[in-house]
């Protein structure tokens, strides 16, 4: 059977692609009239982020905070019996310096910071940790724990290898864990919108998208089964954002899981907020050579080569999370008002095609 990388030729899938705003960026970025490009064959999502964005900057722009940032590799070992598990579990916890040594060796960049456990049976489910720099630390963290794991079977010769990964990582499937111990960057976006602007910019009240998010976004997400999700469609706009700046598309998988908050304030304007708290993303790496990619990363000042490693990933996530918020806020807004959505499809699909 022939070798199909012998055979295959490499061709680039074309997806439309526009960059929206401006954008208005207050807290750990600070921006003004940023243009944000976004990758997607669902081309309504541009006026809509747009119109987040542009109401968002009369109001003083999108405040940004990275609360958090790490990517985790969970291994999976097995012992003799749970009370060994337990005992060298106990040992490993105390050995952190020891093992960050052997983490250098795989990376400069790859920090290790903290480690979790679960244990089912006589199975050790560890969970590794790390600082990755600007990448977004996929590859990072699994050559780490390949480094690991001899290290670790050599201190403890009754352990056994079972898998390089453990599904308690989380990777690319939907989980608790990511959300409670943290994988990706941890960005929450926020914003007060005065009455006058909802009206003007948004065709809607505050009172009137906090009644829709407590009963679409809350009670909608109860209601489905949704776990650690209380948004209207984030995974688009970080579908859009992710293929235009060469990030793994499969990570909106945890990225999605976002949560929407909104509040009606003493002065009667509309506080909004879109929390993200496993969102995936880096400006090193695989998919980050492509020209167009590098172009955007240009455009949005996440290549800076002079930063310290990290700020332009965590850039970066700020304004994907701020992308979220925007296309969230717009949704939700034209969901207040019976056939708006539908029509704004119809208006600007069909334009396309005619």
């Amino acid at each position: 059977m022939k070798n199909n990388t012998e055979t295959s030729t490499q061709t680039f899938a074309s997806i439309p692609m526009q960059a929206v705003g401006p954008f208005k960026l207050i807290g750990d970025v600070e921006t003004d009239n940023l243009m944000v490009p976004m990758a997607t064959y669902e081309t309504p999502l541009w006026p809509s982020v747009a119109r987040g964005a542009r109401v968002a900057a009369h109001s003083g722009g999108i405040r940004v905070t990275v609360i958090d940032e790490r990517m985790t590799r969970s291994i999976l070992l097995q012992a003799p019996h749970a009370g060994i598990a337990a005992k060298h579990l106990a040992s490993l916890q105390n050995r952190q310096d020891e093992m960050q040594d052997v983490v250098s060796q795989s990376s400069r960049f790859a920090k290790l910071i903290d480690t979790h456990f679960q244990v089912v049976g006589n199975l050790i489910y560890l969970r590794l940790e790390f600082h990755t720099g600007d990448a977004s630390g996929h590859n990072m963290a699994t050559n780490a724990a390949d480094k690991l794991i001899p290290w670790i079977l050599e201190n403890y010769s009754d352990l056994e290898y079972v898998s390089i990964s453990a599904n308690y990582c989380t990777d690319k499937k939907v989980s608790a864990v990511n959300g409670i111990l943290g994988r990706g960057k941890y960005v929450v976006c926020e914003c007060t919108i005065p009455e006058k602007f909802c009206k003007r910019f948004l065709k809607t009240t505050p009172q009137a998208l906090v009644d829709l998010h407590i009963k679409k976004d809350l009670i909608g997400s109860i209601v489905s089964g949704g776990l650690r999700s209380a948004n209207a469609h984030v995974a688009n706009m970080l579908l859009g954002f992710y293929l235009a700046t060469g990030q793994d598309a499969a990570n909106i998988v945890e990225g999605s899981q976002a949560i929407n908050h909104a509040e009606v304030t003493p002065e009667g304007d509309l506080y909004f907020s879109t929390t993200l708290p496993n969102m995936i993303v880096g400006t090193v790496g695989n998919g980050k050579g492509l020209d167009f990619v590098l172009e955007n990363l240009e455009l949005l000042g996440c290549n800076d080569r002079n930063a310290e490693p990290g700020a332009n990933a965590r850039r970066l996530a700020c304004i994907a999370g701020a992308t979220a918020f925007c296309g969230e806020l717009s949704l939700l807004a034209a969901q207040t008002n019976p056939g708006e959505l539908m029509q704004a499809h119809i208006k600007l699909e069909r334009a396309q095609h005619s």
